[in-house]
């Protein structure tokens, strides 16, 4: 697979050591075989860590001992160390706070909904974009995520669910969103691998539905394109925020390098693909993008196109200039849209008690 422009590339840090969802079939079998394994015994590891959630190779016991320890260290090594973890909404928002191999911290976001169980993901460690508004944009891009790192945080979530361990009790696992800490698709090709791991039924992968993940972006347009050609029917989301590229510029820094009209005319494409509407994310700043010629516009440009919007009330960060739009200014945005004819919700807020916006407890430490 090709990479993609410089403008995508992360620094440049050790990454953390191999891991079996690193690996296609074929690659777990690989290193199965260099270790002087059958190929089956590799199937059997994916087995245990895809389908029925274990981690511990000290748990395989369909294993022989000598297999246990030596591909449990090889393709089971630890990633994620809880830091601590943080819960709301009578324990059904769960926000965990992980230190990777090297001391970086990243979070993910484990929700419980009537009818679903989703986990929020980061890709990479802090974010390069620069949106002024976001926590993980204030601190910059540290490094991009492996694929095992990402996939772990699901895999993690998911047993989680399994446990019983977000309020409510026993569950599964059901949706994943690439909406936490870093750009998805500047992390283009671990993204996608992380993705075949998902979706990908067991012993390859977690076997989840394709429609139930949505990956995110600010609006890079060649990995847009890129991703449509990947064939994928997962849902995308765009976080545009502004109509005008004047504002968006400010807000979303990389539109002056790709604008609003170029960022939803490869939204259209991915959506003409797959026959789904895609998602228009957009965060409700007091007096800065709330305005209702703002949503005229929105709603102008969308009208006709296969796309939703979610609005998403601003969680302020400490110290910042940003404030989230009063209700009344929520609704008569909502209003403005459904006037065009245009589809609109109102993200449900979680984890405003738990520092809830992307970032805030990875820069709290």
């Amino acid at each position: 697979m090709t990479s993609l422009p410089l403008i995508f590339d992360a620094p440049k840090r050790g990454m953390p050591p191999r891991h079996l969802a690193d690996l296609s079939e074929s690659e777990r079998r690989e290193a199965a075989a260099e270790l002087g394994y059958p190929a089956f015994r590799a199937d059997q590891l994916s087995r245990h860590y895809f389908a029925r959630l274990e981690n511990d190779p000290a748990q395989m016991t369909d294993l022989p001992a000598a297999a246990r320890s030596e591909l449990g260290a090889a393709l089971l090594p630890s990633l994620l160390t809880e830091v601590r973890h943080l819960e709301t909404d009578a324990g059904t928002t769960r926000k965990t706070l992980w230190k990777l191999h090297d001391g970086t911290l990243v979070e993910s976001v484990l929700m419980r909904y009537p009818g679903r169980m989703t986990v929020c993901v980061s890709s990479q460690a802090g974010c390069g974009m620069a949106c002024p508004f976001c926590a993980t944009g204030q601190g910059g891009l540290k490094r991009n995520l492996s694929t095992g790192e990402i996939v772990e945080q699901v895999a993690a979530a998911a047993r989680s669910a399994a446990r019983g361990e977000l309020g409510g009790g026993v569950g599964r696992l059901s949706n994943v969103v690439f909406m936490g800490m870093g750009e998805p698709l500047a992390n283009y090709n671990r993204v996608v691998a992380a993705l075949h791991r998902l979706i990908d039924p067991s012993p390859a992968g977690l076997g989840l539905a394709q429609r139930s993940i949505t990956v995110s972006t600010v609006g890079l347009v060649p990995a847009i394109r890129k991703l449509t050609d990947e064939g994928l029917n997962v849902t995308l989301a765009v976080s545009l925020h502004a109509p005008d590229d004047e504002l968006r510029n400010t807000l979303v820094p990389v539109n002056t390098r790709w604008n609003v009209e170029e960022v939803l005319e490869a939204a259209d494409g991915f959506a003409d693909r797959t026959g789904r509407r895609y998602s228009i994310e957009y965060a409700m700043i007091r007096d800065v993008n709330d305005h209702a010629w703002r949503a005229d516009l929105l709603g102008e440009m969308l009208r006709g196109r296969l796309a939703h919007v979610n609005l998403i009330p601003l969680n302020p960060t400490p110290g910042s200039q940003w404030d989230a739009s009063p209700k009344s200014v929520e609704r008569e945005f909502v209003r403005g849209l459904e006037q065009h004819g245009v589809s609109v919700t109102v993200r449900d807020t979680r984890g405003r008690e738990i520092d809830g916006a992307c970032g805030q407890l990875a820069a709290s430490g």
